[in-house]
Order: C-alpha cells, then structure tokens, then sequence
C-alpha cells in the first residue's frame, strides 16, 4: 500500500509495469492462492498474460487479517487483526461479522480502536466492493475513509472502476470474493475451475476497458487447501485444560485455564503435533509469525498455544461454525495457503 499510495518507491518484487502509469487498479480476488493458480493456468489466459510471480500472505492466512495488512500496509501484529476469531475485552469477537457471544459488539469494542491505523495511509481511495458489505463493522476497521462504491453483479466492476479512473483517481481498489466462497462451499473441482474462468475473464473485462497508460495489479489475501472431511475434535481432556478457543479451523488457538499454561501446552503437542505446528504463544510471537512487533494489546488477542495445520485436516470448535461445513478452508502456513498472486499489465483498451 505504501508504494500503491506514491508514498515510497516500488521494490524490485512488485511487477514494473506500475512506474509510470496515470492509474493503478488494485483487484483483489479473496481466495485465490498461487499453487491453485499455477494448477490452472492453461484455462485462466488473462491472468496468465500478466507480468508478476508469488509473494507471501500474512499469518494468519485468512480474510480479516490479510485486507487488513493490504489496506494499511502493515504486520497483523501492528494492525491488531490478528483472526478470524481473536479475544477482545474479554471474550471472543468474530472480526467479519463483529459480534461475539452477546451479538454487535460495535459498542464495546469499536472498530477504529480495535484497528486504529488509518487504511490506504489516510488517502481518501474510491473501494468499488459489493453493495452489502457497504457500512459493515469490518469494512469501517479496515476501509475507513474510503469511498465506498457499490455493485450487485460483477459485470459492473469493469465499468464502475472505468468512471473512477476517468475521474482521474489514482488508485482504485476494487473487491472480489467469489472464488473464496466457491472453495468453501464446493471445495476444487468442476465448480472451483468454473468459478476461476469467471473471476478470469473479470480480469479481462478490466484490462479491456482500461487505457493503456493504467496498470491493473491482481493480487490474493489467501489460497486454500481441500479439508473436506479431515475435521480433528481435540480430546475432552484436552478441552478440560482451556477457558476456550479463538482463531479458524487451521489455525486454532487454546485459552489455558489459569494455572494450566504447561500441560496444556503438552496435550496439544502430543494430540496434535503430527498434524500441525504447535507453538506458545510466546514461541509463535518469537519466531515473527505475526511480524517484528506485536504489543502487548494485541498479545493479549491470541491465546496461549497455537496449532496451525500443515496436514490437510481442520481442528473443530464448536463455536466456531456456519450454515454449512466449509470444504476448502486456510488460516494455516503452508504454500497452499501462504502463496498468492501479485501480477500486474496495462490496459488494453
């Protein structure tokens, strides 16, 4: 963000087709990892025509934390996001839908002061995103001051973003979840691969509709990994040590009852390890996975010991479910997951 911003110069890992242009449209595709785009990319020809390679989410690698670290450009141990579910005040809070177990939990924990930095480095960027993610608790954390520009189909992406940049804007954010909703709900397969082809041509109608002095830049919070079934239920004994749970499936965070730092700290070791990483969270802060600096209020937002899945396989929480059992999930470290796209071309029109 700080290089899409003009507010520092653009490394050597960032495609180099940005210098110079007039605009840049940032789309970001929820969902899309690197090694699921490699496997397809016979199939996705303008994703494939653009310049680019990998770079690495952020840890968790899931939705929340990783907008978050692109609209502010920073650690998810500066911003504070640090889940899907993380301990606020308390008791839980479900940073996408921001309620807890007593419902809206805006009053208690606002948004701007869980996530107190200001998104896109305090510029005001138009956010060409779904219409009913528009006044959300989580698009105010982490769009705020942003103008918000809504669409109901994804055919109009292409030409909303247009009038923006012939508005002379210049950067343009624009939101896509489509592919992360077909890998929770259907896993890989016919339907995934279809719903790539969709979220390629989107790509297409895009470059087709921008001038050749703007640069699109696609990029990803995350990739998946096909869990289907593989769903682990930590032991009663195990359960009997912790006060809770927090953080999404492959990435699963143990609240020790008082006094039960260390032997919880083993039950998940022995249950556990051979499927996932087990750190404490002392460990894990450590060894960076949360980034350089995680003070103590954020700290405060983890729990005490941390599996993160290396295997195909989710650690089930009952308090932590939907409508339906997701197929595909992430969260976890591996290149699956971790991997995503940041490609970029210039307009074709």
């Amino acid at each position: 963000m700080p290089v899409l911003t003009g507010s520092m110069p653009r490394p050597d890992w960032m495609p180099d087709c940005m210098d110079g242009a007039r605009s840049i449209v940032l789309l970001l595709l929820d969902g899309l990892g690197w090694r699921q785009l490699e496997e397809r990319r016979a199939a996705l020809t303008n994703l494939s025509d653009l310049s680019g390679g990998p770079i690495t989410s952020v840890a968790p690698s899931t939705t929340a934390t990783a907008l978050t670290t692109v609209s502010t450009g920073l650690t998810p141990g500066e911003h504070g996001v640090v889940g899907y579910r993380m301990m606020v005040g308390g008791s839980i809070l479900n940073s996408l839908r921001w309620h807890g177990p007593s419902g809206d939990r805006r009053l208690d924990a606002p948004p701007s002061e869980v996530q107190p930095h200001p998104p896109f480095l305090g510029s005001r960027v138009p956010i060409v995103t779904p219409t009913e993610l528009i006044g959300s608790a989580f698009s105010e954390a982490h769009l705020r001051g942003g103008e918000s520009v809504g669409w109901r189909a994804p055919s109009s992406v292409p030409v909303l973003v247009r009038v923006l940049v012939d508005e002379g804007r210049p950067l343009v954010y624009a939101y896509y979840a489509g592919v992360d909703k077909i890998a929770h709900e259907r896993g890989f397969g016919p339907f995934y691969d279809a719903e790539l082809r969709d979220a390629d041509r989107l790509v297409g109608d895009l470059l087709d509709v921008l001038d050749g002095d703007v640069a699109l830049v696609v990029t990803a919070d995350h990739g998946q990994v096909h869990v289907g079934e593989n769903i682990i239920k930590p032991s009663a004994a195990l359960l009997a040590l912790t006060s809770g749970q927090s953080g999404e499936g492959r990435m699963r965070w143990f609240h020790a009852r008082s006094g039960a730092r260390e032997e919880l700290r083993d039950a998940v070791r022995d249950e556990l390890g051979d499927t996932g990483w087990v750190r404490t969270v002392d460990e894990a802060i450590e060894e960076g996975w949360f980034g350089p600096r995680v003070p103590p209020p954020v700290r405060s937002r983890l729990g005490d010991v941390v599996v993160a899945a290396h295997e195909p396989v989710s650690y089930h929480d009952p308090d932590d479910s939907g409508p339906f059992e997701l197929v595909c999930r992430h969260g976890s470290l591996t290149e699956q997951e971790m991997l995503v796209p940041l490609l970029a071309g210039r307009g074709r029109a």
